[in-house]
This record gives structure tokens, C-alpha cells and sequence, in this order.
């Protein structure tokens, strides 16, 4: 990192917590709230019930200790001491919504306004202040049941100086995620509580342009997360509500990143209802996005072509998604993934092929590992990613993605049943020469995917360059690997002799995978990385193993449903998941 960019973090730095320690000490006149605020923030019922029981999952690390106070826990990491302060928790207790979890919620809300309303600790930043006034301000009846007097003042006080810090250090936060969460946070705050309304209009403003900056044409942002872009789009939906309720007209550039947003979210959901997980992204909380695309009303179609950069095809019972674009770059490619031309594959209720996902929460080595080539069901080619990652940023701990692909083309068409995506990239010309081509096509039924993966040194210098390349492996070939992940529920087992997979999902489907024969087949252990839980869950990909001799190589393969597989299927079950598993 340069001397400018460790001197603008330190700077970053001091003034929040010189500002954090000025709010603390404002004599804050209690205030009230202009209206009944109503919660707009989905927790989990499960979670809820963890937290009652002494077990504190946050971050992807569990502290067991019954009946503590969440400021007691020695934080084991520092994402984990961040979770504590950014109050998502309260959803989970709330989701609960009996005595004993109100009692709990309220202890550790007046707990934390003791210990750090003055505007000490780790929470005093703009993304994790506006993250807990925003939850505050939906769970507000909740928190307040049966306390008046002192502990009620004590309550919008704390208000007061969080919102008038937002006000003073929302600009401190990073562009993106971070930025749309402080400023929905002192919009939000400033709009509900009496005497504040003056500092709700920059804040607005501020949000539009925003908007305008940070969402583009395809209604994507810069890390093409899809989780970010989920979270986003309901920081902007309630922040468009919030501004109606008060009497005040969104600006047209917000609505207008609402409108561009909601098509993309739809493109990139799957049949399950959940994202497609590429670029650090999960699969969103149960239920989010339908209920954000609901509370919406943005009608808008999904778009031809391109949608922040992937590409969707679905039929029947069964969505594709497949990344389609040149990966994020610099500070954006921080959780970025080497996913291109990657997919992930959903039929009905149950996702079928996956990528690994995001090991963000389990660890250096999870997180490096998830962001490889390897980690998703695509093409790797001698041990390489199709992008590299960077030296580390001391001041973020981010690692950005470098040596990518500069090129990816891609069309998207009709086949003679059904539809056709064609893509490539030129990530493995640098080292290899070859650029890796991808086709796949759905049949209008959804029943079948064929796939088509070719490695092609194309001008004179590729070839020049694959040709040395093939003389390093002593006329070997160069070794590639076309790897397919399952989701840990599906039941796989090699069939016809070793020739083929059979894949039974939860629902009865029965899938089978086939090849063209020229390569190897191979069953082997893989692992889902799942946000929110203790550990990696256990699973299996399919790997075709192969070496390329000639300055073109083709592998031919399926995905079918069997023949005695039903149109349709009852699907009616419902796994509630162990998070510690």
C-alpha cells in the first residue's frame, strides 16, 4: 500500500473516532419519534432461539456461553466484534418475539448504550452505526415495551448522537455497500425522530448521486456481488418508503436505480428463490429478495443479454446462471472470485450445480481457496485460475483480483430446442496461449443442459506461446480440469460403468451427467462455503480430467433429467438447517 492510500486509512480513522467521542459527549435532549415506525428487517426464528440458548454464531465463529451479556464475549476475530456492533442480531430476537427474547434484547441494547453510548468502541463507524440505527428504529416498539422514563430517554439520546455522527462522518465510508448502508441509516433516523428532519435532505441527495455513480446501465455495482446488490436495492426500497411516509418525493435518480436494479435481481434469481452465488456473494436470508422485489412494484422485464454481467437461461422447472463478463477490478475485486464463465444450476426447490462459494467466514486459507478457478463449475487449466490474486491491502486486508481476463464474449440465442449461450475468455492466453470457449444449451423443457468447453490457441503469438508451453510438460499435453460442484443434498453416485453420474435430489429428481468419452471421470469431495455457518458443509463435483495436445481441444457433455423423472414433482419438504453442523 502507498504512503497517500495508509495515511488517507489513519485519517479515516481518526475522524471517526474524533467524531464518534464529540457525538458521545452532546447534551442530547431526548427526542421522540415523529411516527410509529414499522419493521421493515426479516430475521430468522432459528437464530433467534441460538441466541437464547447461549450460542453466539456471528461471522462464522461460535461462542458458547449461557446466559452472557454479547459485550462479555471476547470476540475471536475482528468481522466477529463487527457483527456484535452492527445489531442484525436484533432481527433474530425479534423474528422470536416472546418475553424471554425481548427481555434479552432489551438488556443488550441499554448494555450497549452504558458501555459505548459515548462513543467509544469498535462500532463508531459510519456503515455499522447507520446498519444499527436502522435496526433500532424497525424493532423501536419492540425494544420499548414496559420501559419509560430514564431507560426511554436513555434510548433517543443514543439516537440523537449516532444520527448527528452519521451526519458528520457518512462521507468516511467506502463507495458501495458501505456508503448506501450510512446513508439509509441518518436518512432514516433523521426522517423518524422529532427535530431532525433538517438533516434528511443532504443525506437524500447524497443517496441519489449515490445512485447515479454506483449503478449502472446493466443496474449492477462495480463488485458485481449479487448479495451486495440485494442488500443495496433494500436499503433503497426502504429508504423510498421511509421519504413517501414522511410527505417527501424520492429524488428521480434513486427511483430510477430502483427501476434498473429490480430486472437484474430477477435475472439473477434462481428457481429456489435464491441468488446465484458469484463474487462473495451467498444466497441471500430466506426470503429477502421476493419480499424486496414485492415491496418494489418495480415491474420492469429482465433484460436481454447481460445482467451486471451474467447471463441467465431458464425453462420449465430449471434456471442456469453463468458469469459472463470481465471480473470486477481493483478496490471492487476485493472479494472477487475467478468465476468466469462459470454456472450454477437450480431445479425447482433444489440447487443441483453450484460454485463453492465465499470461505470469507472461515478463515485466510477458506477465503483464498473459495475465490480460485477451482472452487467453481468451470474450466481450470494447469493449476491456474483464470485470474490472479494481488498483493495484500494492509489497510482493508482486501486481496484484488490482477492478470484477468480482458476479454470475454459472449452471445446469447436460440438453439433448435430451446436456448444457446456462447462465451469465452482469454485468461489463460498469458500463460498458456489457449482461450477457453464455452457453450450451453437448454432445451425448451428445461429437462436437459448440453455443454460445450473448447480450448483454442487462436492468433500466431498463442500458438506460439501454447507450443512452448507444451514443450515445458515434455509433450505431455497441458492438463485441465472441467469440474461441476453439487450442492451437499444432492446424492451422487458413478452409473453405467463409470461412464456417467446419476444425482438424486431431495425432491426425487433424478439427474444424470454424461460425457463424450475422451476424458476421465471423476466423483470427488468438494465443499459448500456457506456464510453463516460454523463450518464447511461436505459435497462432491464431477471432474473431467483431459490434456490438451492440439491447438484445439473440444469436451462434449449433459445434464438431463431421467427419462422416468416427472414433469412435475410435489416438492413439499422443508429442511430447517443445524447452522453449527
Amino acid at each position: 500500500m502507498s504512503k497517500k492510500s495508509s495515511f488517507a486509512a489513519r485519517k479515516v480513522h481518526f475522524l471517526n473516532r474524533w467524531h464518534a467521542a464529540r457525538a458521545g459527549r452532546m447534551k442530547a435532549r431526548a427526542v421522540g419519534f415523529v411516527s410509529s415506525p414499522e419493521p421493515r428487517t426479516i430475521g430468522s426464528f432459528a437464530r433467534g432461539r441460538q441466541l437464547l440458548a447461549g450460542n453466539f454464531l456471528f461471522a462464522g465463529h461460535l461462542v458458547e456461553r449461557k446466559d452472557a451479556d454479547v459485550w462479555d464475549l471476547s470476540p475471536p476475530t475482528p468481522d466477529f466484534e463487527l457483527e456484535q456492533h452492527g445489531f442484525q442480531w436484533l432481527d433474530d430476537l425479534a423474528a422470536v418475539g416472546d418475553t424471554q427474547a425481548r427481555d434479552l434484547a432489551q438488556q443488550w441494547l441499554w448494555s450497549w448504550i452504558e458501555r459505548y453510548g459515548q462513543g467509544r468502541g469498535s462500532g463508531w463507524t459510519p456503515d455499522l452505526t447507520g446498519r444499527r440505527l436502522i435496526r433500532w428504529i424497525n424493532h423501536a416498539l419492540f425494544l420499548l415495551r414496559g420501559h419509560d422514563g430514564p431507560d426511554s430517554d436513555a434510548f433517543y439520546q443514543s439516537l440523537y448522537r449516532q444520527t448527528h455522527f452519521l451526519a458528520k462522518r457518512w462521507q468516511g465510508a467506502a463507495h458501495g455497500l458501505a456508503r448506501f448502508e450510512a446513508l439509509t441509516g441518518l436518512i432514516y433516523a433523521s426522517l423518524a425522530l422529532e427535530g431532525l428532519q433538517p438533516l434528511a435532505m443532504p443525506a437524500v441527495r447524497a443517496l441519489a448521486k449515490e445512485c447515479q455513480e454506483q449503478i449502472d446501465a446493466q443496474g449492477g455495482v462495480p463488485s458485481r456481488n449479487p448479495e451486495d446488490l440485494l442488500e443495496v436495492f433494500m436499503l433503497l426500497t426502504w429508504t423510498a418508503a421511509a421519504l413517501s411516509e414522511a410527505g417527501y418525493a424520492p429524488p428521480t435518480d434513486h427511483l430510477q436505480a430502483i427501476e434498473r436494479i429490480a430486472p437484474t435481481l430477477r435475472t439473477l434469481r434462481h428457481a429456489d428463490g435464491g441468488l446465484a452465488r458469484f463474487h462473495g456473494g451467498g444466497r441471500g436470508h430466506e426470503g429477502w429478495l421476493d419480499h424486496a422485489l414485492a415491496q418494489s412494484r418495480a415491474k420492469g422485464r429482465q433484460p436481454d443479454g447481460l445482467s451486471m454481467g451474467f447471463a441467465r437461461m431458464s425453462a420449465g422447472r430449471t434456471s442456469l446462471v453463468i458469469d459472463a463478463s470481465l471480473p470486477p477490478v481493483a478496490r471492487a475485486s476485493f472479494n472477487a472470485h475467478a468465476s468466469t464463465l462459470a454456472f450454477e444450476l437450480t431445479s425447482g426447490r433444489r440447487p443441483l450445480v453450484v460454485n463453492c462459494g465465499s470461505g470469507r467466514t472461515f478463515g485466510p486459507d477458506w477465503r483464498r481457496a473459495g475465490r480460485a478457478t477451482p472452487s467453481h463449475s468451470t474450466l481450470s487449466l494447469g493449476g491456474y485460475s483464470s485470474a490472479r490474486l494481488g498483493p495484500v491491502d494492509p489497510a482493508t486486508g482486501g486481496e484484488p483480483l490482477v492478470e484477468g481476463p480482458a476479454h470475454v464474449p459472449f452471445e446469447m440465442g436460440t438453439a433448435s430446442d430451446g436456448w444457446r449461450f456462447q462465451g469465452g475468455h482469454d485468461g489463460f492466453v498469458p500463460t498458456h496461449g489457449l482461450t477457453h470457449a464455452r457453450s450451453l444449451e437448454m432445451t425448451v423443457d428445461g429437462r436437459g443442459v448440453a455443454g460445450e468447453d473448447m480450448l483454442i490457441a487462436m492468433a500466431d503469438g498463442d500458438k506460439r506461446r501454447f507450443d512452448r508451453a507444451l514443450e515445458a510438460s515434455k509433450l505431455a499435453g497441458i492438463a485441465f480440469d472441467i469440474r461441476f460442484h453439487l450442492h451437499p443434498d444432492v446424492d451422487a453416485a458413478l452409473d453405467l460403468g463409470g461412464t456417467a453420474v446419476s444425482m438424486a435430489l431431495k425432491s426425487g429428481e433424478i439427474w444424470v451427467f454424461r460425457h463424450d468419452g475422451g476424458q476421465k471421470l471423476h466423483l470427488e469431495p468438494s465443499v459448500y462455503l456457506e456464510t453463516g455457518r460454523l463450518k464447511p458443509r461436505a459435497s462432491n463435483q464431477i471432474v473431467l480430467s483431459g490434456r490438451a495436445m492440439s491447438y484445439a481441444t473440444r469436451v462434449r457433455w449433459s445434464l438431463s433429467k431421467a427419462q422416468e423423472t416427472a414433469i412435475g414433482v410435489r416438492d413439499l419438504s422443508y429442511d430447517i438447517p443445524d447452522l453449527t453442523d
